[in-house]
């Protein structure tokens, strides 16, 4: 059908579409970093310690309903913030068919396996602290090994598909092909990235350390606002 690519989406530019998943991204994104992420990652890790044993000690003060609300918040605001990507891939596909192709890939990778990343993550505190209560001593080894043989695998599926959207839209908007400025491929899904760095170099606070663990969260919150923002500045 003229007008629409080979899944049904409309290559034809909508401002108003688009700037509404932009907003209900700006949401999900701030619910997923409040609720999803800082809810698991606020605490201090115990200095006394050290390599992985000090990494999970932050986690052994996180209440059991904390680790279950992480979950089902992360399980639902996921794929929402995945889906009000598809408000960016409108933009590239206008000009990029090929781009717009290789960032609805790494879109679907995301909505596919982004949830039960989290979820998994969730599921590996929770493991820490059950296994912790009845062996302190054999808790961290024991996570270790459940991490490896369940968050690791899934972990590396998703990974490549977020890198594939984040690389394939930072060049959509830093080669032109989209109604934005060049300047505007600093609104990425990787402008987190920055924001844990200098939370890290702040030092060992539950906030820092919640923000830290928000780092997606927060390059889709950047990356939303940003657009919508500079919306009046696109050719659309």
């Amino acid at each position: 059908m003229k007008g629409y690519n080979d899944i049904g989406i409309s290559n034809v530019l909508d401002r108003d579409r688009i700037a509404h998943l932009f907003k209900l991204g700006i949401v999900a994104s701030l619910v997923m970093l409040a609720g999803g992420d800082m809810l698991l990652g606020w605490g201090t890790t115990d200095s006394s310690l050290s390599g992985m044993e000090q990494y999970f000690s932050r986690y052994l003060t996180v209440s059991d309903d904390r680790v279950i609300w992480s979950a089902i918040i992360g399980l639902i605001g996921i794929p929402i913030e995945c889906l009000c990507y598809f408000g960016v891939y409108r933009l590239i596909a206008n000009k990029n068919n090929k781009l717009a192709h290789i960032y609805r890939a790494g879109i679907l990778g995301m909505l596919a396996f982004g949830a039960l990343t989290h979820v998994m993550c969730c599921a590996v505190v929770f493991y820490l602290k059950s296994l912790y209560s009845i062996d302190p001593a054999a808790a961290v080894e024991g996570t270790v090994r459940f991490a490896g043989w369940f968050l690791l695998p899934v972990t590396l599926v998703f990974f490549p598909f977020f890198i594939i959207a984040a690389v394939s839209q930072f060049i959509a908007f830093a080669k032109g092909v989209t109604p934005y400025p060049k300047w505007c491929c600093i609104f990425s899904i990787l402008s987190g990235i920055p924001v844990v760095i200098i939370a890290k170099v702040i030092g060992d606070y539950p906030l820092t350390n919640a923000i830290a663990t928000g780092w997606i969260s927060v390059g889709n919150l950047i990356m939303f606002c940003g657009l919508l923002a500079t919306m009046k500045k696109a050719k659309m």
